[in-house]
């Protein structure tokens, strides 16, 4: 049996309540050729110490300071230490279920280079889990589920920043972290795409994502709405948008408003339609808002949907299968 060395990349900063669950998770997996790659951010905290204990009792386990500052340049002093075949992030605040490594590398190892090896996640939190999250979590899920994770990629990250496994190979393919673009999960998740990876199936929870107030995602602003469509526009002009096709914006609540600026400032001009009454005829960043039916004069167009009512999104989805358009061909769910 093979038995190829994962490396395992963890930035850390002032995570010492969190640490000990997430690194005897690590330990205790049944899949044991790994090596750790865990990098101080900048801890003011007792989280180096904590971490320093375990590496002096466990050779696999080699403790970094960043060489930088900021998660991204603490995967980069990681990255450049690891030897293994495969490479895999971890959150310094979560727990590996204990088959983690050995199903995802299983995996791999069944079907090559080219694929994406991911799990299925599932949220903990003492004060209990909001309905934002546990929606995020089944729908991410569902998708793993199928190994169908690209096609909905413009609604929000569609792999789970520490739930994921590749060949070194693929990942430098991919440009590994030299990308300076946040959310910078959001980020290696399009590049996944743009390489083509394919996304393995999985029906196991093997990722623990724990919530708090002051967890990363929540507070830090490189994680705020805005990054996240700024991103979402970028890859779509790059990857997505056919040249021949007028853009459609389809939505002018706070999310359509926003998507309107980005294109603006890229000097890429773009229609707006929407289904409100009390929006349609206005004239917004100098351009007029039309209903949704003028859509059938247009011949051409690829339509950014920012609707973020799940009803109207079905309503929307419905539309556009009644006119023969094809999903992350002629429309793209943005949220």
């Amino acid at each position: 049996m093979q038995t190829p060395l994962i490396s395992i990349l963890i930035p850390f900063k002032n995570t010492e309540s969190y640490l000990s669950d997430c690194l005897n998770s690590i330990v205790q997996q049944t899949y044991s050729n790994w090596e750790l790659l865990i990098v101080d951010d900048g801890s003011n905290d007792e989280s180096y110490a904590l971490v320093q204990n375990y590496a002096n009792k466990d050779a696999r386990i080699c403790l970094l300071r960043n060489e930088g500052s900021g998660i991204i340049e603490a995967l980069r002093t990681a990255y450049k230490q690891a030897k293994g075949r495969f490479v895999t992030r971890m959150d310094s605040d979560d727990v590996m279920a204990l088959n983690k490594l050995e199903q995802m590398q299983k995996s791999l190892v069944t079907f090559g280079e080219g694929y994406l090896a991911l799990g299925q996640v599932r949220y903990f939190s003492e004060a209990g889990i909001g309905n934002g999250y546990k929606r995020y979590e089944t729908w991410l899920n569902s998708l793993t589920s199928q190994g169908t994770n690209f096609d909905e990629i413009y609604k929000e990250c569609v792999v789970p920043s520490p739930c994921w496994m590749v060949y070194k190979t693929d990942f430098e393919h991919c440009g590994g972290f030299n990308a300076n673009r946040y959310p910078e999960d959001y980020d290696l998740a399009f590049r996944f795409f743009q390489q083509e990876l394919k996304c393995i199936p999985s029906n196991e929870i093997l990722h623990h994502w724990r919530d708090y107030p002051v967890r990363t995602s929540r507070v830090d602003t490189h994680y705020a709405e805005n990054s996240f469509l700024e991103l979402k526009i970028h890859y779509f002009l790059k990857l997505s948008h056919d040249k021949e096709k007028k853009i459609i914006i389809w939505g002018a609540g706070t999310k359509g408003k926003k998507v309107a600026q980005i294109l603006i400032y890229k000097n890429t001009s773009f229609d707006w339609v929407c289904d409100n009454p009390k929006k349609i005829g206005k004239d917004i960043y100098n351009t007029l808002l039309k209903p949704f039916e003028s859509l059938t004069e247009i011949k051409n167009y690829q339509c950014i949907v920012t609707v973020t009512n799940r009803e109207e999104q079905l309503e929307i989805e419905q539309y556009f299968k009644s006119h023969k358009k094809t999903p992350m061909k002629d429309y793209f769910f943005f949220c």
